[in-house]
């Protein structure tokens, strides 16, 4: 018969009909598993870098809003059931032409600007 445990030992235990005489082995996967020290030290490092992917969601929730706006704006902007036939030809090219200037920043500075430069690039539009 055999056990294994919550840290994934097993303990494996045979009887000899015969003579009832009983042994077991444990057995332990210590391959490819983390030590004690790599796991204290992986919180370490979560820790330390927390406050820095902290900033890259941020950025990257920020990149995302401005991206979403941007082509929910064009879209609306084409479609005639919304703003499409409610505007005129001057006006949807104006917010076309604002739109597609935004697009432009946001390809040639997605890697670079920060949150802050994407909320205020987004206030602009």
């Amino acid at each position: 018969m055999f056990k294994i445990d919550e840290n994934s030992i097993m303990t494996v235990t045979a009887i000899d009909k015969g003579t009832n005489k009983k042994e077991s082995i444990t057995i332990t996967n210590e391959k490819g598993r983390l030590t004690k020290e790599e796991i204290e030290q992986m919180i370490k490092d979560s820790e330390k870098y927390a406050e820095e992917d902290k900033r890259t969601k941020e950025k990257l929730d920020a990149q995302h809003n401005m991206k979403n706006y941007i082509e929910s704006m064009q879209k609306s902007v084409d479609d005639p059931e919304k703003w499409g036939s409610k505007l005129e030809a001057e006006d949807r090219n104006n917010i076309k032409d604002a739109l597609t200037d935004a697009n432009d920043w946001y390809n040639a500075n997605s890697d670079t600007a920060d949150k802050d430069e994407f909320d205020d690039k987004l206030k602009e539009i």
